[in-house]
């Protein structure tokens, strides 16, 4: 593989626009990176951060409390993977507060051991066979406009949706009982929907005044993928915690929870630990990788692809009785098919024989939705213009 595109063994090449379901925002291989690699393997592969601290670790954490968008003191603990990145957050946020329950939203997907898959949704798909799940998990709807049963017809969020969280803060659990709050500001496997910037804030008041940890997951959305570093910036909310992983590190397994330091602080002695977690060699894949992301400006790079990608996205939206919706946020974009136009009724059908069609025309796509009726685009930000534009013409 390298860049934007992938070999098989048949020497069959396609087209990447997944990036390894956004794991590769600089792109399949970089030189850089691998040289990186390679240098740190050679010096040392692996020690545990909880035996002795190495550079790279140090480097790396110092790095993503400068990136994070929030203000005061910062502090980071590495994992491996998105989902233990968020299990270690809800239990900083459980040892800050003292408090037990979680809100998490419809549509949500967190990861796939225990913990996450409770706070995931979409049951049948990812879920079905290995309950029972974790307790104190509370659900609300998330601001899905195209589906909302507030405002679907209007055109754009109206906020009740946010009327039906503070709800359930009287239906379903105390908010003195709440330790967080945790939410994908760009939604992934969803369906990539960006939440109004409006309704962020407001949550963000919500969890100040009663004194809730908000947690946002930017594990698919992070490192450039929506123009930003992370996308909840574009609402100018500060996060608590935030949980990162994928692009992170290039391809390399590395995660991280970066967030308040008192918050970070809070769990005992021994209760915060990972052997693999902060890898030397992960870490200084991702030193390089965020070297390269702020080179390149591969911020501005994702934001002249999704102007590209939508261009394309809504010409078919006006064509094709079948797309939808279209939405995104910078090079995070995505179409949803339905039956027809007027009853939006989930076409799951369509994105199964387009991903299909696509892979014998040499471009390599993949699903998302509650419904599994969306085609997402995650392609490396690294792409050329001549790349981006053959994918989207095969699409």
């Amino acid at each position: 593989a390298s860049g934007a595109t992938v070999t098989d063994v048949d020497g069959n090449t396609f087209l990447d626009f997944t990036a390894g379901i956004g794991t590769v925002n600089v792109g399949h291989a970089p030189a850089e990176v691998a040289d990186a690699i390679r240098q740190q393997a050679e010096d040392l592969i692996h020690l545990c951060a909880i035996v002795g601290t190495y550079e790279p670790y140090i480097a790396l954490a110092e790095k993503l409390n400068s990136l994070v968008p929030i203000a005061g003191p910062t502090k980071t603990f590495l994992s491996n993977s998105g989902a233990e990145a968020v299990e270690t957050a809800i239990k900083m946020a459980r040892a800050y507060t003292g408090r037990p329950a979680i809100v998490t939203y419809e549509g949500a997907y967190h990861g796939r051991t225990l913990l996450t898959l409770s706070l995931t949704s979409k049951y049948a798909l990812f879920k079905k066979g290995f309950g029972p799940f974790a307790p104190e998990i509370y659900r609300v709807p998330y601001p899905y406009s195209y589906r909302c049963t507030h405002c679907r017809d209007e055109g754009s969020c109206n906020l009740t949706c946010f009327e039906d969280l503070e709800r359930s803060l009287i239906t379903q659990v105390d908010p003195s009982a709440v330790a967080a709050l945790i939410i994908e500001p760009v939604q992934g496997e969803g369906g990539f929907i960006p939440a109004p910037y409006d309704y962020l804030r407001k949550v963000r008041a919500l969890c100040d005044k009663h004194g809730i940890v908000m947690i946002a997951d930017e594990v698919q959305a992070g490192f450039c993928r929506t123009g930003r570093w992370f996308s909840i910036e574009h609402s100018g909310v500060e996060p608590d915690l935030v949980v990162m992983a994928k692009s992170i590190a290039a391809g390399m397994p590395l995660a991280a929870v970066t967030g308040k330091a008192a918050i970070v602080d809070a769990p005992h002695l021994g209760g915060l630990g990972s052997t693999y977690g902060g890898n030397p060699v992960a870490c200084v894949a991702a030193l390089k990788a965020i070297e390269i992301m702020e080179r390149d400006n591969l911020n501005q790079r994702a934001e002249q692809i999704g102007e590209i990608s939508m261009a394309h996205f809504r010409a078919w939206r006006d064509k094709y009785d079948i797309v939808g919706d279209v939405r995104g946020l910078g090079a995070m974009t995505a179409v949803e098919f339905v039956k027809g136009r007027n009853d939006r009724t989930p076409n799951t059908d369509a994105p199964l024989k387009i991903v299909g069609e696509a892979y014998n025309r040499g471009l390599l796509l993949i699903r998302a939705g509650l419904y599994s009726n969306c085609v997402r685009t995650l392609v490396p930000l690294t792409i050329s213009d001549a790349e981006l534009e053959e994918g989207l013409g095969v699409l």
